[in-house]
């Protein structure tokens, strides 16, 4: 088979596995979980096959047009630079190991067949924006995603948690959606074509009428689809979801559309150099907003939710500075030890009972209970925070360095207020950052206490994917040497001035945190543990479902009893109230947005029932009435018909002579 055949078969065999498992899930439920696991394994070793013949050298271009579609032809092509290769063998890895993992998390659930096609499918759309050489085609699988995010974080629809973080996430994405189709549209009337090589080749020509507002209209929907400022609100009440998904989502897909389509039409926002401040400032915001918010959480996957809208966050703030290379190698670092994170905290929920830091802390021996999840996770807690020789430390000193290129003026590829911006808020969510990941460690395995529920060794399923994700959580920086041939040949060295920086204020971060924990263990041993949800026979799944019907503090609800041992709290101060409900965030949207269209729809509900349905009540009486009046005349006597004929005949008479006598 040829290259372009095998980058065909790609994004096609999920989809075929999610068609299939939808069709047999009840009819034949023995097949539901190959189908789930095979065609993601395949698509993987395809995507990989695909990524060698690439090889990091010239793009691999294949276009056909199915249809006539007007004056802007629609076409379905393939374009993959070392970029597209990467990012799909990404896609590949995450999906299959969370295929994998939900055959243990999920055994016993009874929506498993739906959940393991809407994970296939949800797999699919991505590798189609990924792959994609135009972007309506790309739309396509934008839009799949966010419906198969509904479905998916809604899955334990049960709950009122679920079913309100999944309308929220459709909502939201949906409005950022709205102006990123109209910045497409008019992306394609100016380059005459949808294709992503004739778009850059106008912008590259100066053909761009109006790039500014293309740019901000495009920087609208990925602000929407990878939750960053002030779209980024979704995000952490996503995890509502399954833990499984949340993996997927902030890992190999949904957030990390949005920052591989800026990459990919770098040169569109290069051309406005309004548009790269803005999204210098969208990083800033995001980076510092979400580190404070990830220490002040409770629940152990929204304290990871705000650290993906952090680490998205340096993502987009390399692209404000013009170094796809860069945000597409954090991408891909983060890709791996984010993954890793969100599926040893499903066994940690699983073997705990609950979501809450909070609980975790006040049980002894936890990291015993689970030393595979203990050991993967400090590894990607490590590269978090971005501590050597762990991948994140590469990857985020890339992003550090190309913005301390653009500020100190070294190059010109961006204005060189969006690299200071960039450079200042990196480096101070790097102490977030640290500070957060040894939070999270230290509430969750150092806790002290009575013993641990104990609900059994985990599947083999889900603790075998955690450690083949710890080796690229470990080792992918190390492979740097190789890379730059997939990375436009930029070179990925860290830069000895941020990397002293970076390192320092991270240690600084993870050795505060700990003196603060430290300092308030003492309060922490006097505070008995409480009631803890024990499920000694159920599987991940309905452990963390059941812990949400039981409203345990597990998605930000912040009336719960503190935790006196909560270093989050001590280091925060009277900020901690505010960070932990998302500094209000969702409160100021309801202010300015949802109580108005809310008063809204109130207002047309009564125009149309006092207004509009009094008209057509009124319009219906007049006839009816006239009727009544007919029908009353209609008697059926012929004496009564004479007397009125005659007394209309004497009537008509008496008129004429009037009319004739006044002539």
């Amino acid at each position: 088979m040829t290259t372009t055949t095998l980058a065909v078969l790609v994004p096609l065999l999920p989809f075929l596995g999610a068609a299939a498992g939808l069709l047999l899930g009840r009819t034949a439920p023995g097949f539901v979980r190959p189908l789930a696991v095979l065609p993601v394994l395949a698509s993987l070793v395809l995507a990989v096959t695909v990524a060698v013949d690439q090889g990091g050298g010239q793009a691999i271009d294949s276009h056909t047009e199915l249809t006539p579609t007007g004056s802007v032809p629609i076409e379905l092509g393939l374009h993959i630079d070392g970029f597209a290769a990467l990012v799909a063998v990404l896609v590949g890895v995450v999906a299959t190991c969370v295929q994998i993992y939900s055959t243990g998390y999920l055994r016993d659930d009874s929506r498993y067949p739906s959940y393991a096609a809407l994970v296939s499918l949800f797999t699919s759309a991505m590798l189609l924006v990924v792959y994609s050489a135009d972007l309506m085609v790309l739309l396509v699988g934008w839009e799949i995603m966010g419906i198969c995010s509904y479905f998916l974080v809604g899955h334990y629809w049960e709950t009122p948690e679920a079913r309100a973080a999944s309308l929220k996430a459709f909502l939201v994405t949906k409005l950022g959606d709205v102006p990123f189709l109209i910045g497409l549209f008019a992306l394609a009337t100016d380059a005459g074509s949808f294709r992503i090589t004739t778009v850059l080749g106008t912008v590259a020509s100066g053909g761009l009428h109006h790039p500014t507002l293309v740019a901000l209209l495009l920087l609208a929907g990925v602000a929407g689809k990878s939750a960053l400022f002030p779209l980024h609100t979704w995000l952490p009440d996503a995890m509502a979801g399954p833990t499984p998904v949340s993996a997927l989502i902030h890992a190999a897909t949904m957030v990390a559309a949005g920052i591989y389509f800026v990459a990919r039409l770098l040169p569109v926002f290069q051309a406005s150099t309004a548009a790269m401040v803005v999204l210098a400032v969208m990083a800033g915001v995001t980076m510092v907003g979400s580190g404070l918010a990830a220490l002040a959480q409770d629940d152990i996957k929204r304290v990871l939710a705000y650290s993906t809208i952090g680490q998205l966050g340096y993502m987009a703030g390399a692209l404000a500075v013009g170094d796809r290379g860069a945000a597409v190698f954090h991408l891909l670092a983060h890709g791996a030890f984010k993954a890793l994170l969100f599926l040893a905290a499903g066994v940690i929920i699983h073997a705990s009972g609950t979501n809450s830091l909070a609980a975790m802390s006040r049980m002894k021996d936890l990291r015993i209970r689970v030393p595979d999840a203990f050991w993967t996770m400090t590894v990607a807690l490590l590269a978090l925070a971005a501590i050597p020789p762990f991948s994140g430390f590469f990857s985020k000193e890339a992003v550090l360095g190309a913005a301390e290129h653009v500020a100190t003026g070294h190059t010109e590829q961006a204005p060189g207020a969006a690299g200071w911006i960039v450079l200042v808020t990196g480096l101070v969510t790097a102490v977030l950052t640290a500070a957060y990941a040894t939070r999270l460690w230290l509430l969750a395995f150092r806790g002290h206490g009575a013993e641990a529920p104990d609900h059994g060794r985990q599947p083999v399923t889900m603790t075998a994917v955690l450690w083949v994700l710890a080796l690229p959580s470990l080792a992918f920086g190390l492979a740097i040497g190789p890379l730059p041939d997939w990375f436009d040949g930029r070179d990925l060295t860290p830069v000895l001035t941020t990397s002293v920086l970076g390192t320092g204020l991270a240690l600084v971060g993870g050795i505060v945190t700990y003196g603060a924990w430290r300092h308030t263990t003492a309060l922490a041993a006097r505070v008995p543990l409480g009631a803890v949800a024990a499920h000694p026979d159920a599987d991940a799944g309905h452990v963390e479902a059941e812990a949400i019907a039981a409203h345990e503090p597990v998605f930000g609800d912040v009336a719960h009893a503190p935790d006196p041992a909560d270093p989050g709290r001590l280091l925060l101060g009277p900020l901690h109230r505010h960070a932990a409900v998302g500094f209000h965030l969702d409160t100021v949207y309801s202010v300015l947005f949802v109580r108005p269209v809310q008063a809204g729809a109130s207002l047309v509900r009564f125009l149309d029932r006092e207004v509009v349905d009094t008209y057509v009540r009124g319009a219906g009486a007049l006839p009816r009435w006239l009727g009544t009046a007919v029908r009353r005349a209609q008697t059926g006597n012929v004496q009564t018909y004479v007397s009125a004929l005659l007394a209309g005949t004497v009537v008509l008479v008496v008129a004429a002579l009037l009319v004739a006598t006044g002539a």
